[in-house]
C-alpha cells in the first residue's frame, strides 16, 4: 500500500510519530497481556475434579502440591482453601476471598494502559490536523501565490495525523474489549472454582473416613 510508503509517512508530522511510538507500546502491552492470561486461565472443570479426586484419597499434601505447580488464581483460590480445610465456613471463605482480592488485580494490570491509548490517540490525531492546519495558512502567509508543494505539507500532516490515530484507537479500544472478555471468563472460573472447593471441604471431605 502507498500508506505504508515510508516516504508518505514522513509526511505525517510530529504527531504521526508519537502515534507510531504509541501503537508500538499497545502492540507489546497486548501481546504481554495475552500471554499472561493465556498462562493463568486453565480449565477449571478438569482441574477440580482432579484436585477432588486426590483429596478423596485422603492426600491433602499432594492435591497442595498440585495446586503449586498449577499457575493461575484458579489454583490460588483452591490452594487457599486447601491451606483451612478444617476451619468452619466462615473463616475459610475469609482466605478464599483474600487469596482472589490478591490474585484478581495482577489480571486486570496494563489494561488501563490500553484503554488509555485507544482514547487518546484520536486526540493525537487531531492535534496532529490542527497543526497541519497551521503550517498550510501559515505558507498563505509569504505571499499571494503560493504553490501546490508549500500547500501539500501541511495539508498531508493533516490528513496522516487524523488516519493514524484512528487506525491506533480502532485496534486499541478492540484489544481492549478482547482482553477484558479473558479477565471476565477467569474471574467466572475463580468465583465457581472457589464456591465447589468450599462446598466439597464443608460436606464431602469431611465426611471421609
Amino acid at each position: 500500500m502507498r500508506f505504508l510508503d515510508f516516504h508518505l509517512l514522513a509526511r505525517g508530522g510530529p504527531m504521526i510519530w508519537v502515534l507510531l511510538g504509541l501503537g508500538v507500546l499497545a502492540f507489546v502491552l497486548f501481546i504481554e497481556r495475552v500471554l499472561y492470561l493465556h498462562r493463568g486461565q486453565i480449565r477449571s472443570t478438569a482441574f477440580l475434579a482432579g484436585i477432588e479426586n486426590i483429596l478423596a484419597k485422603g492426600r491433602l499434601v499432594e492435591a497442595l502440591t498440585v495446586c503449586e505447580e498449577t499457575p493461575g488464581p484458579v489454583a490460588a483460590v483452591v490452594k487457599a482453601a486447601l491451606l483451612h480445610a478444617e476451619d468452619n465456613a466462615d473463616k475459610m471463605r475469609f482466605y478464599v476471598q483474600e487469596a482472589a482480592v490478591v490474585e484478581l488485580p495482577a489480571l486486570e494490570r496494563r489494561l488501563g494502559a490500553i484503554a488509555a491509548i485507544a482514547q487518546v490517540a484520536p486526540l493525537i490525531g487531531l492535534l496532529g490536523t490542527v497543526l497541519g492546519l497551521i503550517w498550510t495558512y501559515q505558507a498563505f502567509e509569504h505571499g499571494d501565490y503560493v504553490t501546490a508543494n508549500a500547500l501539500s505539507h501541511g495539508l498531508w500532516a493533516a490528513l496522516l495525523s487524523t488516519a493514524g490515530g484512528l487506525m491506533l484507537a480502532i485496534p486499541a479500544h478492540l484489544a481492549h474489549h478482547f482482553l477484558s472478555g479473558r479477565v471476565r471468563a477467569i474471574v467466572r472460573d475463580v468465583e465457581w472454582a472457589g464456591n465447589e472447593i468450599m462446598k466439597y471441604l464443608l460436606t464431602e471431605y469431611h465426611r471421609q473416613p
